[in-house]
């Protein structure tokens, strides 16, 4: 809009808006002031008092009379459908006590994997060849640090790049193939151990090398060459048989698989477009709670007073169009204006309705839907809808979208109900306290949730935990 828009300007250099829960405040700098009053003076003959809870510039006879705008109807125009709808790729800290909440540098990234490795290959004495053919593969890394394609598959395309091909060309590929494999050998020698592999087995092999040698090291060198899968079932009973180890070697073998990195190009990931800058921050109030607006995610915004004293006074038919663009600015300043006066409005009945949740977290999360906020606050549900989605909230226990805090009901033996929520933080809390060598079946959770009171059917129980991303009980046995 603001590309398209003549009138619509950005405030960087003004003083930002004030957001609230009831209106805009009135206090916006000079040429907003002014253009405030000029309207005042409308052709329409309408009595041009901007309301006090109208933000800057804004005729209430340009809009209507309603009290909030269209998109909270369900009507709003489709050309401002998405404002806000994804959360900001921009870096911000996750989680963490909201009164300590502070924007990350997101300039303070370190280096990429391919970059660690190029600065090593520096120090290494190689020929001119040799070296070419280490960037090479270190550009075919994927970013877990293992190479994306086979080696073969790179040689056939290096051949081909440079003009190898046919049977007279049968000796210079099998040199290319030599050298790749050499420049191999020196790529996976480089840090992080592990970089260079194949697949896991490979990766994890590499890292084992590394190790004093001893019984345990080489049963899990074989392990990881040939019976991960045996391994990832915790079949104990197969891997004696495989192996020829006793039961204790095994364990010891496991534990130093365990120790390895599976992705070594991990530490080098770029995270920050993982994170989501919140829409809302909730701080101490009290004994309560407050939702407040996170400014760093409000647009400043206003109009360009310039350009709208230009027009002003011209009654011309080449003015009605720019007349028209300068309504369509204001316009969108309100849409934006009232939609976050929205996002506050839910997300204080949320706080409201969720306190258990900000003093003992995810355990005290009570059952709630949309429909209950809807009704509430005099919204359509769909609203809300639209409301709770992509749009997150800081925590003193971290940051969630608005979703996070809506669970369907459980019954309880005592004739209350209990959030969904609150029963996956209960499995995942028993998971957690479980015996490492029995571990927990989904009928015995369902039997342990159901002597506190809850009643959940085993399928809902194995739902929810495989919506926590837990392992069935027979993957989360230790060997």
């Amino acid at each position: 809009m603001l590309e398209t828009n003549p009138f619509l300007d950005t405030e960087e250099d003004h003083a930002p808006m004030e957001f609230g829960l009831e209106r805009v405040s009135a206090a916006a700098d000079a040429g907003a002031e002014r253009e405030k009053s000029k309207l005042s003076e409308r052709e329409d003959g309408g009595d041009g008092q901007a309301g006090a809870d109208e933000p800057a510039g804004m005729d209430t006879a340009e809009f209507g009379g309603t009290e909030r705008d269209d998109w909270e109807n369900g009507t709003e125009r489709d050309d401002f459908d998405g404002i806000r709808e994804l959360p900001s790729n921009s870096t911000a800290s996750a989680s963490g006590d909201s009164d300590d909440y502070e924007p990350v540098d997101s300039s303070d990234t370190g280096p990429s994997l391919q970059d660690h490795l190029r600065r090593q290959l520096l120090g290494m004495r190689l020929s001119p060849e040799d070296a070419a053919a280490v960037m090479v593969l270190i550009e075919s890394l994927n970013e877990d640090g293992y190479l994306a394609d086979p080696l073969e598959e790179i040689a056939e395309r290096l051949a081909l790049g440079m003009g190898i091909d046919g049977d007279d060309g049968a000796d210079d590929r099998d040199e290319l193939m030599d050298r790749l494999r050499c420049a191999l050998k020196w790529l996976q020698s480089l840090e992080p151990t592990g970089v260079g592999a194949a697949n896991l087995g490979d990766c994890l092999c590499l890292q084992l090398k590394e190790l004093p040698r001893s019984k345990a090291r080489e049963v899990a060198m074989t392990v990881c060459r040939q019976h991960l899968e045996l391994l990832a079932r915790r079949d104990m009973k197969k891997l004696v048989a495989a192996t020829g180890a006793d039961e204790d070697t095994l364990r010891e073998a496991q534990a130093l698989i365990v120790a390895c990195e599976p992705k070594p190009g991990r530490p080098f990931t770029k995270a920050e477009a993982n994170i989501v800058v919140p829409d809302v921050i909730v701080i101490k109030a009290g004994r309560g709670w407050k939702a407040t607006l996170n400014p760093d995610v409000m647009p400043k915004l206003r109009i360009n007073d310039l350009y709208a004293q230009a027009i002003r006074g011209q009654r011309n038919g080449s003015a009605s169009g720019l007349s028209a663009r300068l309504q369509e600015a204001r316009w969108f300043m309100k849409n934006i204006l009232q939609r976050f006066d929205t996002i506050l409005r839910v997300s204080q009945a949320i706080v409201e309705r969720q306190k258990g949740f900000f003093t003992h977290g995810e355990i005290a999360m009570k059952p709630l839907v949309l429909r209950e906020i809807a009704d509430e606050l005099g919204l359509h549900e769909s609203t809300i809808s639209r409301v709770t989605t992509a749009k997150y909230m800081n925590t003193p226990f971290g940051t969630f979208e608005l979703k996070y805090f809506f669970g369907s009901s459980l019954n309880t033996d005592a004739g209350g109900n209990a959030s969904s929520t609150a029963v996956r933080a209960l499995i995942k809390q028993l998971v957690g306290s479980e015996d490492p060598a029995k571990p927990l079946s989904d009928s015995q959770l369902s039997d342990m949730l159901g002597e506190q009171g809850i009643t959940v059917a085993r399928r809902t129980v194995a739902k929810y935990r495989e919506a926590l991303k837990i392992a069935p009980a027979n993957l989360r046995k230790a060997l």
